[in-house]
């Protein structure tokens, strides 16, 4: 049977649920905040100049692969701008009838555009990983697709438990989005039994990272830094700044795996996951930007997929009904991961799997196996219900 354009609109209609010829113009917007930092430690870590950027192009078209069948055309504008201009260049975007917003920002940033943002416009957490914004700082107007730091270090602490390794030697950097990463790793460490058997901080003395000589200096370094300490069955890395973490793997004094900010990492994305579909998006990520996706851009491609997903099923475009429509029990978006990926309705995060990884191969996903819990196991990760102190999404339904 053939397969005409008018087959094809009431099948997607029927699937979608959402009306034929909606004739929606759906304005989003990436606003990519730029800071200025230090190089990384390796090279292979240097930022391309359309981080994020790439992410949200293919999730455009991801978009419009369903919305040119029902009459909705998805379009995005970026900006990239530094932290001062952060404000104007929202409102410009925002004038340009964008509401929709996807932000790459730190925190304090973040929170101070939501505060700009107003109640007509709802912005999606790219980046900022602080826990304050998914409790007593939260947002109504945002959204966080990004995992918080205690999640990330839920997902790790969780195979420790799994491997049974119970004593940790934490080495935490001197810079505050270090201390910040130490707090939610000693917390998680706490919840899961994890025994925290000592700690030491890592001081940035603002050397430089990448020299001639900088390998022999390491190489005598951490040895140093990390002998005598009491006995463990892992080195955990809080190095948000990326000052020391990668240096510790095969130098440490003793023969211990390491996990954190290097060895095995807790991450959204990395560009060797397979599983799941995994490969042939991966594949069309790399046609479309000439490199391999990283974590940044999957934030991004999830969030302007959250959008397409809320206005094809609603058949809205406006900020409140996305929102609402998000937060909700029918809200759902596959992610390649192996389950679908819902909000939690408490505080605005997206609920998702997170992939342990040492850089070549996905080593396990967390949750792991026998981490229950009476909604979703992927409440296991990160703050519960009964725990957070985010008081604007009160009333939502799920």
């Amino acid at each position: 049977m053939k397969l005409t354009r008018s087959l094809l609109v009431a099948i997607l209609v029927t699937f979608f649920g959402a009306p034929a010829a909606l004739a929606l113009d759906v304005g989003t917007a990436i606003l990519r905040i730029e800071r200025t930092l230090p190089l990384p430690i390796s090279r292979l870590d240097l930022p391309p100049a359309d981080l994020g950027f790439a992410g949200g192009r293919l999730g455009i078209e991801d978009n419009q692969t369903t919305g040119r069948f029902i009459g909705v055309d998805f379009t995005m504008e970026t900006r990239s701008v530094p932290p001062e201009e952060a404000a104007a260049a929202l409102d410009e975007l925002r004038a340009n009838q964008n509401r929709l917003i996807i932000v790459m920002a730190d925190d304090e940033t973040l929170a101070a555009l939501a505060d700009h943002a107003g109640e007509d416009v709802l912005l999606f957490n790219a980046t900022a990983r602080d826990e304050a914004l998914r409790n007593d700082e939260c947002r109504a107007n945002v959204l966080h697709v990004v995992p918080s730091r205690a999640m990330l270090a839920d997902a790790v602490m969780q195979f420790l438990v799994w491997k049974k390794w119970a004593r940790m030697f934490l080495i935490f950097g001197s810079h505050p989005e270090d201390h910040l990463l130490a707090d939610a790793y000693r917390s998680s460490a706490e919840k899961f039994g994890i025994n925290v058997v000592e700690e030491r901080e890592f001081v940035d003395t603002g050397g430089a990272r990448r020299t001639d000589s900088g390998h022999v200096q390491v190489q005598r370094q951490i040895p140093v830094f990390t002998q005598r300490a009491k006995e463990h069955d892992i080195v955990l890395a809080a190095d948000e700044a990326d000052v020391f973490a990668a240096y510790l793997p095969y130098h440490v004094w003793d023969a211990r795996p390491v996990a954190g900010s290097a060895g095995l990492r807790a991450v959204t994305w990395h560009s060797a996951h397979e599983a799941w579909g995994a490969t042939q998006f991966q594949r069309r990520f790399e046609r479309l930007a000439g490199r391999p996706m990283r974590e940044e851009d999957y934030q991004v491609w999830l969030a302007t997929r959250v959008i397409g997903e809320a206005v094809t099923r609603t058949g809205k475009s406006d900020p409140s009904a996305i929102r609402a429509y998000a937060l909700s029990e029918k809200f759902e978006l596959a992610a390649f991961k192996g389950q679908k990926l819902t909000f939690r309705d408490w505080n605005g995060q997206l609920r998702q799997p997170i992939l342990l990884t040492n850089r070549h191969t996905t080593v396990s996903v967390s949750p792991q196996d026998g981490f229950l819990h009476q909604n979703s196991p992927l409440d296991t990760l990160g703050a519960d219900r009964p725990e957070s102190t985010c008081r604007a999404f009160e009333g939502a339904t799920r």
